[in-house]
């Protein structure tokens, strides 16, 4: 190992393990991408190692990277305390950064922060599972509300691994219109949602469209794909097409949707887990995971 790391080489670190790509994390920084990957290879020539696996869909940590990651997390966050404390002598505390999947920033997430008392400081993003856990891993969140489907398998395979507490676990559903033929049913056999006319969205990894029953047995009539749950269900509310609904959703459901249990096996569980990165807690963080169990206690 020659030289030594620059604060500016480790937040471009850090930005490109979060943004997964050289492109995304130039943009966030204000930088060329070209000026990123100059800092990235002069990182990797000072630690005598690639840290970064290249791919035409991306970049991805390698072990070294992974452990320089968790190092330049802790040096940035006191470096960022030391320039607030210089700024404002009594402002040392930085908000809490919270994140969550798009059903929990409209279904969870609002309940829980209402609660919060005001001199609580909180900041917070809405993002895709595989995003909220690089965020995570690049220190830029402290807290992550994800979905998790079975097996439930952690999101990632890094080391140490991330804390999950579970929130709460419940059946998926299907949300009808209010007029549908089936709407005025509690709950229905997958063989009733043959023939039904389906709306969607892509998944994280953009190769299958959630929305549709995963144990139908017939290729589904999808006509309509969106990009957020709440545009799915208002294309439920007009009577267009019908689509799953995680329980999540339930406290924000649009007027003229009904929603339906769903009979038989496999039974579809989904569960919604609060991910943070190990270590001790802090009194404002703490405080807002009590909020987000409490709000996932009501549901």
């Amino acid at each position: 190992m020659t030289g030594d790391f620059s604060p500016t080489g480790l937040r471009s670190l850090r930005e490109v393990a979060q943004a997964g790509s050289f492109s995304a994390a130039a943009h966030s920084l204000g930088y060329t991408q070209s000026a990123v990957s100059r800092q990235v290879a002069s990182l990797e020539a000072t630690a005598g190692r690639e840290l970064f696996e290249r791919s035409r869909s991306g970049v991805v940590l390698t072990p070294a990277g992974a452990r320089l990651l968790q190092t330049a997390v802790s040096v940035l966050d006191e470096l960022d305390a030391a320039r607030r404390e210089l700024a404002d002598e009594q402002a040392t505390l930085r908000p809490v950064r919270l994140g969550a999947f798009p059903a929990a920033a409209a279904g969870l997430v609002p309940k829980a922060l209402a609660s919060l008392p005001r001199h609580v400081d909180l900041t917070f993003r809405e993002a895709t599972t595989p995003a909220l856990t690089r965020a995570l891993r690049a220190g830029t969140l402290d807290l992550a509300i994800m979905a998790r489907s079975p097996p439930f398998r952690p999101p990632d395979t890094e080391s140490p691994a991330l804390e999950l507490t579970t929130l709460f676990e419940r059946e998926l559903m299907i949300g009808v219109p209010a007029n549908h033929s089936l709407a005025s049913m509690q709950a229905v056999e997958v063989e009733q949602l043959a023939g039904q006319t389906w709306v969607a969205s892509r998944s994280d990894s953009g190769d299958s469209l959630l929305g549709v029953w995963p144990g139908l047995r017939e290729r589904a009539d999808v006509r309509y794909v969106v990009r957020d749950w709440l545009a799915k269900l208002q294309i439920v509310a007009a009577g267009l097409a019908i689509t799953t609904v995680a329980p999540v959703m339930l406290d924000a459901l649009p007027a003229g949707v009904k929603v339906l249990a769903v009979r038989g096996e496999p039974q579809e569980s989904r569960r919604v887990v609060l991910a943070r990165r190990a270590g001790a807690l802090d009194g404002p963080i703490a405080r807002v995971i009590d909020a987000l169990s409490a709000a996932a206690a009501t549901r």
